[in-house]
């Protein structure tokens, strides 16, 4: 393994240098692992940190899951699932940092997990709202990147913008990977499930996926869908074509995809308003 990947490992391994988690998540995933537990001791103890908790409400109730006024922890957990809610507790703090500082990076991700939603219920997919959580984490490696490499991202910006590379081009250029295996890193760092962890890593390659080919293709199309829609930005403005194994593990029709895109467009609207909202909240806080 090269310097530069042993490097990023590094910084995914040693939870000091990643943004802060808080302790009650060491022990979420401690409960979770117990097959005892109930959602009640879970929900008690993400309630028990009031910042966690307000985190994830907030983005239980966002656009991507089509939930509102979800109120408790315990009616998050039982909507949503000990996974989802795990997925968003350990990355609450990544998604502070992308409100606060990557604004357009928020908002092509919440598209995303809104965009994923629509396309699995379109298809009857089961375990939608694990789908919806894939796509919103898809581009969580970004942030690893530009917050704990920032030298390496300002030349994978500057290669970008010189040589007219796409983001996954330049990535692999200067830190011999991709934002994709990077973000694969941190969710099983974490622990999280595999059918969460392989549409992160293959959402560029849908082909290279194994267990969760079906989830994977989804979130490859919300991907392609919210920047074709240009809503929000992923860091370039380079819009790839549906994969063709994507077409071929969801078996869409044109029709199918015509209603998808009438549908997206008009919940992104109400996506912009919920991070609008965020913002404003955020900036009244400061």
């Amino acid at each position: 393994m090269s310097q530069k990947r042993e490097q990023i490992l590094e910084i995914i391994k040693g939870t000091n240098s990643l943004p802060t988690l808080p302790g009650v998540v060491t022990r979420l995933q401690a409960l979770s692992e117990n097959r005892k537990s109930t959602i009640q001791e879970m929900a008690q103890l993400v309630s028990s940190d009031q910042i966690l908790s307000a985190r994830v409400l907030r983005l239980v109730n966002s656009p991507s899951y089509g939930f509102y006024r979800v109120s408790t922890i315990s009616n998050a957990l039982i909507l949503l699932g000990v996974n989802v809610i795990k997925s968003l507790a350990l990355s609450s703090s990544i998604f502070e940092i992308m409100e606060k500082t990557t604004v357009g990076l928020w908002e092509h991700s919440l598209g995303a997990g809104v965009a994923a939603n629509i396309i699995a219920r379109h298809l009857k997919l089961p375990e939608v709202e694990e789908i919806s959580t894939a796509a919103l984490l898809h581009d969580i490696g970004k942030v690893i990147i530009k917050e704990k490499c920032p030298d390496d991202h300002e030349l994978i910006t500057v290669l970008m913008n010189q040589e007219g590379l796409t983001m996954l081009e330049a990535e692999r250029r200067v830190i011999e990977t991709d934002h994709a295996e990077v973000g694969e890193w941190l969710v099983r760092s974490w622990y999280l499930p595999d059918k969460l962890s392989e549409p992160v890593a293959c959402h560029h390659h849908v082909a290279r996926a194994e267990a969760h080919q079906v989830k994977t293709a989804v979130v490859h199309l919300a991907d392609v869908l919210v920047k074709a829609s240009g809503f929000g930005s992923s860091g370039d403005s380079y819009v790839p074509a549906i994969q063709p194994a994507a077409w071929e593990r969801l078996g869409l029709t044109e029709a199918d995809l015509s209603f998808i895109v009438e549908e997206l467009e008009d919940k992104l609207v109400e996506t912009r308003n919920f991070s609008l909202e965020i913002q404003s909240a955020d900036d009244s806080k400061s």
